[in-house]
């Protein structure tokens, strides 16, 4: 049988999902802690079939999904009953070849689309112009700030922003993060220090792991012999490499209180970078960067996959380690430290992706920490109906 449900599919930044009104769903916007065994394995059903998975061809036929991590996204919104809040959201991971639906950490791509979501499904209203929006995110209890035109009581779509990895232009949507240290963990540096080694096996690892809006291991290509000018596919085809990450993206989760051993960390965070000197790239797309036109080289892994371009929330993380002395994405920089300036002053740091520029920042608080995190998007809004889940 045929059970239809409204939903959206929708473009955030660099990736696509399917989002509910939380009222549509079992659960609604509860965290899976929160939820009875049946209600959660109810939802966690309709976000898999939404999206098509499983699928052990890797490719999502059967659902709206693209086979990528970018594109097996779903999110779940409500309007907020917070005073000083607008709307209430969950972010919610599908995996591509199992039945798992992952809820540790938010997406900062993504994320750049509940406004547009919720204006278009009548959560929220507001009059035409320039509008700041509060959102609260569940998956890290923390707050967004998203500034968006409204034209005709919907975001605005048409502009001259263009995001590396999307093509065309759209009207900006500017993300702020405040406070965004610890998302998932104790604080900024969860470990309390910027670098540390990691062990595999005999075997140590550099790394820095940061958690600003996300919790990420970062870690120098050259300890891998590679320079992260490496193509996705490239990354992807190297079976070692990638299973050599996976464990120190683990062992980084442990590092990071996420989790008590490397076999229970969560799917989708921490996320871990590959991170280089500037040096002259070939894009996705085959064009050549030069090194001038960025500062540092990143090739992120989400759920697996080296990264088209950059996960928002990853952005964001790069830029607040960049003003952290000593940081992995500092030495990359050559800077040691030289992007911290004083407290309420904002850096502005290029990260050379395999699609292109992006730029993130971030501003330092009083005490040395992060007081928030910046980045522009886009989004659109490019289906409203109903999907069929096979129930």
């Amino acid at each position: 049988m045929t059970q239809w449900i409204d939903a959206m599919f929708v473009r955030g930044g660099t990736s696509k999902g399917v989002m509910f009104d939380a009222a549509a769903l079992p659960g609604g916007l509860a965290l899976p802690d929160a939820l009875e065994p049946l209600e959660r394995e109810q939802r966690d059903r309709v976000l898999c079939a939404a999206l098509g998975s499983p699928d052990p061809y890797g490719r999502q036929l059967d659902g709206m999904g693209g086979g990528l991590s970018s594109l097996s996204k779903a999110m779940i919104v409500a309007a907020s009953k917070r005073p000083g809040v607008d709307l209430d959201y969950t972010f919610a991971q599908v995996d591509i070849g199992e039945a798992r639906v992952d809820y540790s950490g938010n997406c900062g791509n993504l994320s750049s689309a509940v406004v547009p979501f919720a204006l278009a499904a009548g959560l929220v209203r507001r009059p035409d112009g320039v509008q700041r929006f509060t959102l609260h995110n569940l998956n890290t209890a923390k707050t967004v700030v998203a500034e968006v035109r409204v034209v005709d009581g919907a975001a605005e779509t048409a502009g001259d922003l263009a995001i590396p990895g999307v093509a065309g232009s759209g009207s900006p949507i500017h993300l702020v993060y405040p406070d965004p240290g610890g998302s998932r963990s104790a604080g900024l540096l969860p470990s309390g220090a910027p670098v540390e080694q990691l062990r595999v096996d005999d075997r140590a690892f550099t790394a820095s792991i940061v958690d600003a809006a996300i919790p990420l291991v970062v870690v120098p290509a050259a300890e891998y012999g590679l320079t992260a000018a490496e193509l996705p596919d490239a990354l992807d085809a190297d079976a070692e490499l990638g299973a050599l990450l996976e464990q120190v993206r683990r062992r980084g989760a442990v590092r990071a209180g996420l989790c008590e051993d490397p076999e229970s960390a969560p799917l989708a965070v921490p996320k871990i970078v590959l991170v280089g000197p500037a040096a002259e790239s070939t894009l996705i797309d085959g064009t050549v960067l030069p090194a001038a036109d960025a500062d540092v080289l990143v090739r992120p892994f989400s759920m697996g996959q080296a990264h088209r371009a950059v996960p928002g929330t990853a952005a964001m993380c790069l830029a607040a380690a960049a003003r952290i002395a000593g940081s992995v994405v500092s030495d990359a920089l050559g800077c040691g430290g030289a992007l911290a300036p004083g407290p309420g002053q904002t850096s502005e740091v290029r990260l050379a992706t395999a699609s292109g520029v992006v730029r993130a920042s971030a501003m330092s608080d009083e005490e040395g920490g992060i007081a928030e995190t910046a980045l522009a998007r886009t989004a659109r809004v490019l289906m409203r109906g109903q999907i069929a889940i096979e129930v």
